[in-house]
């Protein structure tokens, strides 16, 4: 059961090396990995999917890329990670979204991910709100370079998940590039010592924005989910009745399978919607 709040704002790098991408082809021929047949309800497309270093600054960070088995440019997506940074949750909720015709690039923020809560708290912490938005600005840099011929960057979308969510709506408030952001599980309070907080950002946002949470999520104020509709007018804020935080993380306590499909049907919808469409790519 789907409980919807106040839901009428709703409209439905530069140093980057082709071998990479050619890595990454490489990984999907073998058998543990890469192309993805799929059943008749998780999407109509096989995928390529595998472990990519993206381009950040004056180094690589961890990625993880998803994206159509097919040619042509595709709707693209930046997922940015929730507190225990890029791992398993991050990577199916890629490969679930790529089986419908987004390419999905997750990109970790951390340089040294941490290794337990207590270091991803710490690190978490310790990670500035403008280091956050240049990591996001490099990805679409890299996206963006000669030697990516599958992503359509005229307007990339933004994932964010659990507090990776917080510098997706950050960077959709200052960032031209993005076409529309959406979020799961985010805090929208307690960053009162940060530079930016969520609360005072969602009234300038001008794209559409997408919000998911647990109506019975232990972590978050779910009072704060409809100040947020108020707040951002071009959004859309919902809440799903008996799931908590993790309903999206099939690995996890809180997954709850119907709130979970749902949730991957509303993002592979809003950023069908709002992303430009795919454009067929020019062979021989």
């Amino acid at each position: 059961m789907v409980l919807l709040r106040r839901t009428e704002g709703y409209q439905g790098s530069r140093r980057t090396k082709s071998a990479l991408v050619t890595a990454l082809a490489s990984t999907a021929s073998r058998n543990d990995g890469g192309h993805v047949a799929v059943l008749p309800h998780e999407g109509t497309y096989s995928v390529m999917y595998g472990p990519l270093a993206v381009s950040v600054g004056a180094g690589y960070r961890n990625g993880y890329l998803a994206r159509p088995d097919q040619a042509g440019r595709f709707p693209t997506v930046i997922l940015a990670p929730d507190l225990d940074g890029l791992g398993a949750h991050e990577k199916h909720v890629a490969r679930r979204l790529a089986r419908h015709g987004l390419a999905v690039l997750a990109v970790d923020f951390y340089v040294d991910p941490p290794s337990d809560r207590t270091g991803a708290l710490a690190a978490y912490h310790a990670l500035s709100d403008g280091e956050a938005m240049r990591t996001l600005d490099e990805t679409y840099d890299y996206l963006r370079s000669d030697d990516i011929d599958w992503a359509h960057t005229e307007r990339v979308g933004l994932l964010g998940l659990d507090v990776g969510g917080r510098f997706s709506l950050i960077s959709a408030a200052h960032r031209r590039w993005v076409g529309g952001a959406a979020v799961v599980s985010t805090p929208l309070t307690g960053d009162e010592d940060r530079r930016f907080q969520v609360a005072d950002v969602l009234r300038h946002i001008g794209v559409p924005v997408l919000g998911l949470y647990g109506r019975d999520d232990d972590l978050i104020d779910t009072d704060s989910v409809d100040e947020a509709q108020d707040r951002n007018v071009t959004g859309q804020w919902l809440l799903y009745e008996g799931a908590g935080h993790a309903f999206l993380d099939e690995v996890g306590d809180d997954y709850d399978e119907a709130s979970a499909e749902d949730a991957i049907a509303r993002l592979t919808e809003f950023f069908t919607t709002n992303l430009p469409a795919k454009a067929e790519l020019a062979l021989g």
